[in-house]
């Protein structure tokens, strides 16, 4: 995990017992894969944490659509972590949010504020942050790499000169 879904994670008040989703390429340890997106995907996300939408959902994409997806697979009361940079000034589906209770927060990840928090389990080996990367594309695929990522072909690659 890489700190702006770290950041993602505390937004949306991530913790045991918690169902959560990630909308985007935020690899998280998943149990389940939904590769379809828009209605079709809030039917998926909502069959597998049984009617109730997930409490926690991390946004890492910052389109509306996605920001849409997120706040429609989120339980009543549930929180949004949101770290994907919104490409509109407005929030899309702000009163189903506002309906729902729904605390939607996040922005840029403060780095340096979870170095101390994270650090030690990267060196020790806790948290491997390469198990994200299902790919290696050199710098002149990198057209490639988004097309593979938006096909759900791959979770995330790794660009090496």
């Amino acid at each position: 995990m890489n700190q702006a879904n770290h950041h993602a994670a505390v937004s949306a008040k991530v913790g045991p017992g918690k169902a959560v989703a990630v909308v985007g390429d935020g690899a998280f340890g998943e149990t389940d894969v939904v590769s379809k997106r828009g209605d079709r995907a809030v039917e998926c996300v909502r069959k597998l944490t049984g009617g109730n939408g997930a409490y926690s959902v991390l946004e890492c994409v910052g389109h509306g659509q996605a920001m849409q997806t997120a706040i429609q697979i989120t339980r009543p009361g549930g929180a949004i972590g949101r770290v994907g940079v919104p490409q509109d000034e407005t929030m899309p589906a702000s009163q189903p949010a506002f309906y729902k209770n729904i605390t939607v927060s996040g922005g840029p990840a403060p780095v340096r504020a979870y170095i101390e928090e994270l650090l030690p389990d990267v060196l020790e080996g806790r948290i491997e942050p390469g198990r994200v990367f299902d790919g290696v594309i050199g710098l002149n695929e990198v057209p490639e790499g988004y097309r593979a990522m938006n096909d759900r072909e791959s979770i995330k690659v790794m660009v090496k000169p």
